[in-house]
């Protein structure tokens, strides 16, 4: 953490020459960084140290990153050279120079993670006893046996749709599996059909059914796990589909979409249908990746670019399994062996289950970090509202909930039970859109008072308050976190929450729900910094930060910074970083993934120091700390340092003010993740990472390990 005397860092030497902080070359490409951050994802499938259910996860997540990133960031791209660009990134590359650069990074990239499957994971997962077979390696009796499920489940829902001059090339919707069939027709001679996967009803990976008269499964057999991909049981019997014709071949593609949702917000009567028809129209948009199987003939390939009118850098051939995304079903499979250890999530022993969390948030401050922490005291949090007699309303962000929310119950309950419930849930979050719609109706249907969100904004913050009657006065209780009161992803996501009834907070709290409900131009709060389009103010209060420990630097030489976060993007933040390493402020940053500043430029960034963890949870938490001499400030919230977050969302980064709980967040937490060498990986002045190693005779310190041992340490009080 704080560099001791002996440590500390001083400005370059004035001999070396000065370079101005806004050249492209200190700017690493931001869709470049990503892709380094999804090669990190692809490493932790190669991991041999993960257990191999966890290595199928990470092939998986890996995969479906980079769907999101083809539907919504290349997308992007394509869109700014057809149309033209406003403004041009740090970096200064065209859309055409990005989108070139980009073909090169993913073309390995995809190839590595296709031998990742194909020939270190799939024969593992043999030899462990989850076997995928082919079709026609299986026995006869097997075979006929999902013969008889294909006819029974499968074939009903196929449509075969044929492709010739009287009947138009099929629509093919966004990333659904599909086979271009081949056929021999004695009249027509060869043809085309296309034939869709029924992924939406149907899981990807078919298991072989049992032959009948076995008995009950062994210990042993019942560790083993047989299947078939389900477009190989389609193409396996396709001459069901097509009676007296002969089926030549078939073979797998998969057209991706542009799917990023515009909507003229300004011109829509009505924010929630302009959602809907967005969504809607994602499935139709306009192709930009092709993915074929190798094997494909070259005038097949052709009919399918011409028809999606694509040029040949958007056909990928990955030489392994397209769509590994679907993946994610084996780890359903009940093998403990194969995963990570469960754990049991720590509980404040603050709280207990025979005292009100209101009486516990009154003593002091409470600070947990999810996972090792429970989410369950959030949610009880919202039901002791929901049925306190004193409680009086209820105000709270839902950006992702999830399925079968308890959270959306509680507040359905605290409305029903007569408290006055106001509940933001933004619909433009990405991806999320058709579920939270469903959550908005479903709260107004218990007459629950629903903002659908901002025009021009989506509203990232994530904030719970709530206010009681305590004899004459009222108090507001606040929750404020960096991730989504969503209990399924709290179990995988890493984020810190903080329960207070600090008054000052409270009624930060309330200033922005006036803002967000309401009409409002408040601009200064007391204990947030607050990002709401042209009325926030948190990347202007943030640089202030950092400009108090250069002055920190300048006249007591010990200025130092460490910043945890998911993203590093935006230019005037990071310009203020490159002043302070120039100005010999020690930084250290921990950027989960995009990071676009370079560090060790000499005169430039040599004090800045950047480093990265993927591990089994994910990063997400969000942490800001300015030592100033020991008259320290850490922040944290929903906002990383992204123009998207400091100019297009509402956001709040809200301060950790009780001496335990930010003397826990920096000693516990951020000191910890800084040293980690097992995990991390360190960002080199090319835009590459290394990993980072234990000294000669020291153990490597994994951070989530560490974590998931001294879980709860946070919660003492350092004696």
């Amino acid at each position: 953490m704080p560099p001791d005397a002996d440590t500390i860092h001083t400005p370059a030497p004035e001999t070396q020459p000065e370079m101005p902080l806004d050249a492209p070359e200190l700017y690493i490409n931001r869709e470049l960084s990503w892709i380094q951050f999804n090669r990190r994802v692809l490493e932790e499938a190669e991991d041999t140290r993960h257990p191999l259910l966890e290595r199928v996860k990470f092939l998986s997540i890996f995969s479906s990153n980079l769907d999101e990133f083809m539907m919504i960031r290349v997308s992007g791209l394509r869109r700014q050279r057809a149309r033209g660009v406003l403004e041009a990134p740090p970096d200064v590359m065209t859309p055409s120079e990005q989108l070139a650069a980009i073909g090169r990074e993913l073309t390995p990239l995809v190839e590595a993670a296709g031998r990742c499957w194909q020939e270190e994971i799939l024969p593992r997962l043999n030899e462990a006893g989850i076997r995928i077979h082919s079709y026609r390696s299986l026995p006869g009796e097997q075979q006929q046996a999902l013969r008889t499920f294909f006819e029974r489940r499968v074939f009903p829902v196929l449509t075969p749709m044929a492709f010739d001059v009287s009947h138009p090339f099929p629509f093919i919707s966004n990333l659904s599996l599909n086979l271009a069939v081949i056929i021999n027709d004695l009249r027509q001679g060869v043809v085309f059909s296309r034939v869709k996967v029924p992924l939406d009803i149907l899981p990807r990976l078919v298991r072989i059914p049992e032959p009948e008269g076995k008995g009950e499964k062994t210990p042993e057999a019942a560790l083993h796990h047989h299947f078939v991909f389900l477009e190989d049981l389609v193409a396996s019997n396709l001459d069901l589909l097509f009676p007296g014709m002969e089926v030549v071949a078939s073979y797998p593609f998969r057209v991706t979409r542009d799917a990023d949702i515009e909507i003229e917000e300004d011109e829509a009567a009505d924010l929630l249908t302009a959602i809907e028809e967005g969504v809607e129209h994602r499935r139709s948009g306009i192709p930009i990746r092709l993915e074929l199987d190798r094997s494909v003939p070259a005038w097949v390939r052709e009919i399918l670019t011409t028809k999606f009118k694509l040029s040949q850098s958007q056909i990928y051939t990955p030489g392994g399994l397209i769509g590994m995304a679907d993946l994610m079903e084996l780890t359903a499979i009940d093998r403990p062996d194969l995963k990570d250890q469960p754990f049991l999530p720590a509980y404040p022993p603050s709280l207990s289950e025979t005292e009100s969390i209101f009486t516990a948030i009154r003593r002091h401050d409470i600070l947990l970090y999810h996972p090792y922490d429970s989410f369950t005291p959030v949610i009880a949090f919202l039901q002791q509202a929901a049925s306190d007699p004193d409680v009086l309303a209820i105000k709270m962000t839902l950006y992702r909930a999830g399925l079968n929310s308890p959270i959306v119950e509680a507040l359905t309950n605290a409305r029903l039970a007569g408290k006055q419930v106001t509940v933001l849930v933004e619909l433009k979050a990405r991806f999320d859109e058709e579920n939270n719609i469903l959550w908005a109706r479903a709260l107004e249907q218990a007459g629950v008072h629903v903002i659908y969100g901002l025009v021009g904004l989506k509203v990232h913050a994530k904030l719970a308050m709530i206010v009681r009657r305590e004899g004459d006065d009222l108090v507001t209780y606040t929750h404020m976190g960096t991730g989504n009161y969503n209990a399924g992803t709290a179990r995988v996501y890493t984020d810190l929450g903080l329960f207070t009834c600090d008054p000052a907070i409270g009624a930060d709290a309330a200033d922005l729900f006036n803002a967000l409900t309401g009409y409002s131009r408040k601009t200064d709060y007391r204990r947030f910094l607050v990002a709401h389009g042209t009325m926030g103010t948190m990347r202007r209060e943030f640089i202030a930060l950092i400009d108090r420990e250069i002055r920190r630097q300048e006249t007591n030489g010990d200025g130092y910074i460490a910043l945890k976060m998911n993203a590093l993007v935006d230019k005037e933040c990071i310009r203020a970083l490159y002043q302070a390493s120039s100005a010999g402020v020690t930084v250290d940053l921990q950027v989960r993934g995009i990071c676009c500043l370079r560090p060790g430029i000499p005169g430039v960034s040599e004090n800045i120091t950047v480093t990265s963890i993927v591990g089994r949870f994910l990063e997400h938490s969000r942490i800001y700390y300015f030592h100033s001499g020991g008259d320290e400030t850490v922040l944290s919230g929903s906002a990383d340092l992204m123009p998207r977050n400091l100019d297009r969302r509402v956001e709040i980064l809200f301060p950790i003010r009780d001496p335990r709980m930010r003397e826990a967040a920096i000693r516990d937490i951020l000191a910890v993740h800084l040293r980690d060498t097992a995990r991390a990986r360190r960002l080199l002045p090319d835009g590459s990472y290394e990993r980072i190693r234990p000294d000669p005779g020291e153990e490597p310190l994994d951070t989530q390990r560490w974590m998931l041992a001294h879980r709860g340490i946070w919660h003492t009080d350092g004696e």
